[in-house]
């Protein structure tokens, strides 16, 4: 057995992680600098540090996403996800390029039996498993896999010169990481398929007006504009926060009359909490929520 099945990420703190060996069942401390990984950058952000933003780092690249910048990213998410102090997750790129797409060249040689023995791309979909809502700020081009990582996102910020778009038709694939799947419940089946057919990019505001983005900004205010609305939801409860995220994500998942159900038993959920007892209880006393997270 490889030494790093042994090890599994429980939680972050600052820039100290907390690995916990799964044989032993001891936690130990590790100082880890954000220097270590090589294809992103990891910070806390906000007035209280209770936002976690991600910086895509391959800008020769114009930040392709190889398999070692997902397996990053997935690892940094998680992290956050356990930060007990963080309530939010940002993920940006550069002003150039949020994403350019997958990395060709890392694929061109892959066969179908590779593909499938391998899982190709299903550790991308680790992101969709966060507890805490993941915010994308998008500046420049957002094309391909880079579309479909926003898309990931509970919340898409772009800056007024990105650009959005899955071109794989060009280049004779299709989508491979839900481009086909999560586009149509954004922008719906015609645009969906106008899209992917022909591989033609959208501009920031198209995509707003389509459903895909949820504001605009210029380009030099974007993830700033997306760290406030990071402190704005991290000052909620992170137990409710990520409740209310599961039950939205149902909507996509089941039929109407599933989806009120669900709802309706997350909603009787929260009365089982602290924070839903002391958000009322503020409400009523005209005071501030304060809010343990449980």
């Amino acid at each position: 057995m490889a030494a790093r099945s042994l090890f599994k990420l429980v939680s972050t703190s600052s820039n100290k992680l907390i690995i916990q060996n799964s044989l032993l069942n001891n936690v130990k401390f590790y100082s880890v600098n954000a220097a270590n990984y090589e294809f992103i950058k990891v910070e806390k952000k906000g007035a209280n540090n209770n936002v976690g933003l991600i910086t895509l780092n391959r800008p020769k690249a114009l930040n392709a996403l190889c398999n070692q910048l997902m397996t990053e990213v997935g690892q940094a998410v998680e992290a956050f996800d356990k930060d007990k102090d963080v309530g939010a997750v940002i993920i940006t790129g550069s002003e150039k390029a949020f994403a350019a797409g997958a990395d060709i060249k890392e694929m061109e040689n892959n066969s179908y039996a590779q593909c499938v023995s391998g899982g190709f791309l299903d550790h991308w979909n680790k992101l969709t498993k966060a507890f805490k809502p993941i915010i994308a700020a998008v500046n420049g081009y957002a094309l391909g896999g880079g579309c479909e990582l926003a898309m990931m996102c509970d919340i898409i910020y772009a800056g007024e010169k990105a650009r959005f778009g899955q071109p794989e038709i060009l280049i004779g694939t299709i989508p491979g990481a839900g481009g086909t799947q999560r586009l149509p419940r954004y922008v719906g089946k015609s645009k969906a398929m106008e899209i992917v057919l022909t591989g033609n990019q959208i501009t920031a505001i198209e995509a707003e007006k389509m459903g895909l983005v949820s504001k605009v900004f210029p380009v030099e205010t974007v993830v700033e504009e997306a760290i406030k609305l990071g402190e704005k939801i991290a000052s909620n409860s992170h137990l409710i926060n990520g409740i209310c995220k599961e039950s939205v994500n149902a909507a996509y998942e089941t039929t109407l009359n599933q989806g009120l159900k669900f709802e309706k038993k997350a909603f009787y959920g929260t009365f089982a909490t602290q924070d839903r007892k002391e958000g009322m209880s503020a409400f009523i006393e005209k005071r501030k929520a304060n809010f343990k997270n449980e």
